[in-house]
């Protein structure tokens, strides 16, 4: 779709261009500019890099590397040509090269990008923390995931059928088309990202997970063992293993212990809470925190939290909804919890009738 000009008379069309036509180079003018504008393609970035290759085969390089505020590493690729070439393939390669990147070497890998940059590189830890939102490294909670961004003129019907295709199969890899146009001699720039369809992307989302879910549930033997709970001798009995680690955090939050205390033991620690930043009732919780965007830009879903009025936690004037969402992470998760915060108080094991 075109963009249009309005005048007093008219509806006109505005001329069409390419980044060859107008001189833009790639890397030079497309990258830099991205760089130093890069929440034109996504508000929620840092980049950490540029060039990024630390690794053996020097001539393979990320065009930038991102962080955005889950945590999470995002590659970025960017091609000025009409059809993307063959970054869908590229890209990946990338991602699997740093999916192993740990907290220091991010660090690491900013502090040459701003001693590059000739700015000081000694910032560059606290400029990371300072975007996450971190008072300290968390080394659990960083780089869980890696982000695809794929950013082109335009795209082939071959890499958007890819990046569909992955999507369905649990990657998170965006295609945003960056379009020139010329007003008046004047460059517009249209940014439009086609995959997913921004309006889509919650139900896209959704059939992902469902298609991820049944895949998962054709290869696996559910385990619906259910537990005894005792804590100062009071007994819950055939718990599933949600409500068995729902009532250990309760019980280790009345001992004394913050939220966020309770974060550290927790696997995927980043996903295991929704907060709202005051104490406020069931009602009020369900409509501020469905406006909460997770990493992939879709909405947090309340299901997936215990959010009725009885369930929910207030410490420190917020109010924290715990995550349901748990499998067989519960009971070891549990039992390290009951170790640090409830030792000789509690205890649980499988019902004797399972």
């Amino acid at each position: 779709m075109p963009l249009f000009n309005i005048n007093d008379d008219a509806i006109i069309a505005v001329e069409s261009t390419s980044f060859q036509a107008e001189g833009i180079q790639e890397r030079a003018d497309l990258q830099r500019l991205l760089r130093a504008s890069i929440s034109v393609i996504d508000e929620s970035l840092m980049v950490i890099a540029e060039e990024f290759g630390n690794w053996e085969d020097s001539r393979r390089r990320i065009d930038l590397l991102c962080l955005d505020q889950d945590a999470n590493l995002v590659v970025v690729e960017i091609k000025r040509t009409e059809d993307g070439g063959h970054m869908d393939l590229q890209s990946i390669r990338y991602a699997a090269m740093i999916s192993s990147m740990t907290f220091p070497n991010a660090v690491e890998a900013h502090a040459q990008y701003l001693k590059a940059n000739d700015k000081d590189a000694a910032n560059a830890e606290d400029e990371i923390l300072q975007f996450l939102g971190w008072e300290e490294p968390d080394e659990d909670n960083f780089g869980n995931d890696v982000r695809i961004l794929l950013v082109s003129a335009e795209f082939s019907k071959e890499i958007t059928s890819s990046v569909l295709w992955l999507n369905e199969r649990d990657l998170n890899i965006r295609c945003i088309r960056i379009k020139p146009y010329k007003l008046n001699n004047q460059l517009l720039l249209d940014v439009q990202q086609i995959v997913p369809l921004p309006e889509a992307s919650d139900y896209q989302t959704r059939i992902k997970e469902k298609a991820i879910e049944k895949r998962k549930l054709s290869n696996f033997n559910p385990d619906f063992t259910k537990y005894d709970l005792t804590i100062d001798g009071k007994l819950y009995s055939k718990l599933p293993k949600r409500r068995l680690i729902y009532e250990v955090v309760k019980a280790c939050l009345k001992a004394g212990a913050s939220p966020e205390e309770l974060t550290v033991d927790m696997p995927h620690a980043g996903t295991r809470w929704l907060v709202i930043d005051a104490e406020v009732g069931a009602d009020v919780f369900a409509e501020q925190a469905s406006k909460i965007k997770n990493s992939r830009g879709t909405y947090k879903e309340l299901r997936r939290y215990y959010v009725d009025a009885e369930d929910l936690f207030y410490h420190g004037g917020k109010t924290y909804a715990l995550t349901n969402q748990w499998g067989v992470k519960a009971p070891p998760a549990a039992k390290t919890l009951i170790e640090k915060w409830l030792p000789g108080r509690a205890s649980f094991s499988p019902s004797q009738d399972e």
